[in-house]
């Protein structure tokens, strides 16, 4: 009887070791390499495709210029300049705007958070501004600040400002309370409670609030160029879309996806370097 108990029970442990279960503890890894490599496969498929479509005459190149023709309109705007100050202008544009904008929304976020009277006065105002279509309020800057740079930068940093105050109140007010009553159990000043633990813990959703106002920031600049200025992309592509030029137009476009592209994979970087306990 216990010969037949002590083979059971190694039959057992024979078949709990062959059904064994990879540990999950370390959470759910995600091979970058082969992401980036399927990325790239996808996007190089779909540049094809476009191609040979507009190689066997499926698109009219009025509407829908070959990849090979944007490439060449690209090349000759960088022979001329054009295609360097338009994004100059615009980059400079987007890089002062959207780092005034997230400077005054993680601040007003985190008062927002920390503070019962800011909380009481900045929700309903930022429940009203937000949904307010910011290039609506172009032309009252140029008004009130006058035709050049600061109207922009200004208008940038108007739609920059909200998602960041939202992110921001957000992810602080999701910490943990038990994190926090623990510090203040063993007399830890607010400062240091602050700094050690609610900015850490709201930091993945912070930076997702910036990706978020990124693509803001893109959108308002080339909607305010479009109406009031002389160069950047959005004058460019207002000016293509005029003179029906197509091979211009997307190329204003790829522009517009290859500083999106950039500016998350800067993004991506960071958040992989603050990241690293994840």
């Amino acid at each position: 009887m216990n010969d037949m108990t002590l083979g059971n029970r190694n039959m057992k442990q024979k078949t709990q070791a062959s059904d064994h279960v990879p540990f999950r503890g370390g959470g759910f890894l995600i091979d970058e390499g082969g992401r980036r490599g399927v990325s790239t496969l996808a996007i190089v498929l779909l540049i094809a495709a476009w191609q040979l479509a507009s190689g066997l005459g499926l698109i009219n190149p009025a509407f829908l210029p070959s990849p090979f023709k944007v490439l060449e309109t690209l090349y000759d705007l960088a022979l001329t300049g054009q295609l360097w100050a338009d994004c100059s202008a615009s980059l400079f544009r987007i890089i002062v705007g959207w780092s005034i904008g997230t400077a005054l929304g993680l601040a007003f976020g985190v008062l927002m958070a920390l503070s019962t009277i800011v909380r009481n006065v900045g929700k309903p105002l930022v429940a009203a501004l937000f949904p307010i279509p910011k290039i609506a309020v172009l032309p009252l800057l140029i008004l009130w600040l006058g035709v050049g740079e600061l109207p922009k930068v200004t208008v940038i940093a108007f739609g920059v400002f909200f998602p960041t105050v939202i992110s921001t109140y957000t992810s602080i007010d999701n910490v943990p309370r038990n994190l926090i009553r623990m510090a203040q159990s063993f007399g830890v000043p607010l400062r240091t409670i602050v700094r050690s633990i609610l900015l850490p813990g709201a930091l993945p959703g912070i930076v997702a609030g910036m990706r978020i106002s990124t693509g803001y920031s893109l959108t308002i600049i080339v909607a305010a160029e479009m109406i009031a200025a002389e160069h950047g992309i959005g004058s460019f592509i207002m000016l293509a879309g005029t003179l029906f030029r197509s091979d211009q137009l997307i190329a204003g476009v790829v522009l517009l996806a290859i500083i999106g592209l950039t500016i998350d994979r800067i993004l991506s970087v960071l958040e992989n370097r603050w990241f690293r306990w994840r």
